[in-house]
């Protein structure tokens, strides 16, 4: 296999299994914060913002792999 083939397969992995923790994480978290406020509507704002909050750190592993895949392919 040549080197270059061995690197966008390697970026591919790095930014596929980078992103799938992410995404089951931002659903989770979508869910039960909308199970939240439908259980308790007058609490929706605190909710909402720890639940923003939440799918931007989550979010934030998501880039850090695309980062990790890009400096494999480019470097």
């Amino acid at each position: 296999m040549e080197p270059e083939a061995v690197k966008l397969l390697a970026a591919a992995i790095a930014i596929g299994v980078g992103a799938v923790g992410p995404a089951i994480a931002i659903g989770l978290i979508g869910s039960k914060g909308a199970e939240a406020i439908g259980r308790n509507p007058e609490a929706a704002p605190k909710i909402q913002t720890a639940m923003i909050l939440a799918i931007a750190f989550a979010e934030a592993i998501a880039i850090y792999a695309l980062v990790i895949a890009l400096i494999i392919k480019f470097v």
